[in-house]
């Protein structure tokens, strides 16, 4: 891999500290501070909401100034925003919270276009590769975000508050990074001759399977992830420590896949990997219902991130062949929006769902996107094969 990868894919590892912390403060916090229980995960919801508001506006910029500049912009904003959060947390503001992680998010959907960056720097054939490799940097994001929580309470005894006082740090180390990268896109044409239209490029099957394994993978395990800080430690009762392992298991298990599912598509092929993830996904909801000892959360949550891996590695390097290098950009940001909208829907949905109908509701629901998914997939195939033969 070209060293402009290995530098992106160390970035992102430690952006995305700055995600993988808030997954459990979020929670934590939002139960804390919220005037309604239903509330609990609007945190964490709002900060998915961020990414949903700033991928459209991100990717223009993008298109216009450069990937670059508009990274170390987003890092900045992103270490304000954690001092502001910080703030939020000694002033017991629940809104200020939510604000700051709003904003988050908006940085967040930057830092999602890492892997587009690390794709367009290598060859074609390297793409899935590329895309596998810059995942990795949630290995250490998975072991670091929630680190931030016990390490920062030697910088500030209140829970939470030094960790957001490490992860401004972090971000301002990230700022400086950036500026080493190959600028991978400088400046587009400013033409209107920007490839197809969107209503042709998105009647693909490619396309919608692309974005169905990319929405599912992301909208689930969101679902199912944000119910579970809250479930464990104010519903179940399980210490801060516990729900710490369980959350930073999953992490660990979102990432660890790309050390060898970059070559099991390559060996097996997009569709099957995408499959396994939605078997991943079964084995999840079929263990959670099973019990509520800690290790069935474990175990439950390391499935679902196993599954979250197949599924958007898998989603990713298809859409990289539903469109043209002249509509990358629209193309990535339509992606974006729908990933991001429908996980930042799941999220905001969760502390409802847990509220009204229970931890064990909440599984049986999310078996139901499964099965649409299954549907979705198979019925692309087959459009696929009648078009290949026509």
């Amino acid at each position: 891999m070209p060293i402009n990868v290995w530098l992106l894919t160390l970035i992102q590892a430690l952006a995305m500290s700055a995600g993988t912390m808030l997954v459990l403060a979020g929670g934590v916090l939002g139960a804390q501070l919220t005037p309604d229980p239903n509330w609990s995960t609007l945190p964490l919801a709002m900060s998915i909401v961020g990414t949903v508001c700033g991928v459209l506006p991100i990717t223009r910029l993008m298109q216009h100034f450069g990937r670059k500049p508009v990274f170390i912009a987003a890092t900045i904003l992103g270490a304000l925003v954690a001092l502001m959060a910080a703030a939020s947390v000694v002033n017991s503001s629940f809104w200020g919270l939510v604000i700051s992680a709003f904003l988050l998010g908006v940085m967040m959907s930057a830092i999602q276009q890492i892997r587009f960056a690390a794709m367009e720097s290598v060859p074609v054939d390297l793409i899935p590769k590329a895309a596998s490799t810059v995942l990795l940097g949630g290995l250490v994001a998975a072991i670091l975000g929630p680190e931030l929580v016990t390490l920062g309470q030697q910088v500030n005894q209140q829970t939470f508050v030094g960790a957001f006082y490490l992860t401004a740090a972090l971000l301002v180390l990230c700022s400086l990074l950036f500026t080493q990268i190959d600028n991978t896109h400088v400046v587009t044409e400013k033409s209107a001759d920007t490839g197809r239209k969107l209503r042709v490029i998105t009647s693909q099957p490619v396309f919608v399977l692309a974005v169905s394994a990319s929405v599912v993978g992301y909208a689930l395990m969101s679902f199912i992830m944000t119910a579970t800080p809250v479930h464990m430690h104010v519903h179940e009762a399980y210490s801060l420590q516990n729900t710490k392992w369980v959350i930073q298991s999953h992490i660990f298990a979102m990432f660890f896949p790309s050390l060898f599912s970059g070559w099991l598509i390559s060996k097996l092929g997009t569709s099957t990997v995408i499959y396994l993830g939605l078997f991943s996904y079964v084995a999840t909801i079929l263990i959670a219902l099973t019990g509520s000892e800690w290790l069935n959360y474990l175990i439950a949550l390391v499935l679902l991130g196993i599954g979250w891996n197949f599924l958007f590695v898998g989603g990713t390097v298809l859409l990289s062949q539903s469109y043209q290098p002249n509509e990358r950009f629209k193309v990535q940001g339509l992606n974006e929006f729908l990933v991001f909208g429908c996980q930042a829907m799941a999220a905001l949905s969760a502390g409802v769902f847990l509220n009204s109908i229970d931890w064990r509701g909440l599984l049986l629901a999310s078996s139901t996107i499964i099965v649409i998914q299954l549907i979705v997939i198979t019925w692309q195939q087959i459009r696929q094969k009648q078009l290949s033969t026509d």
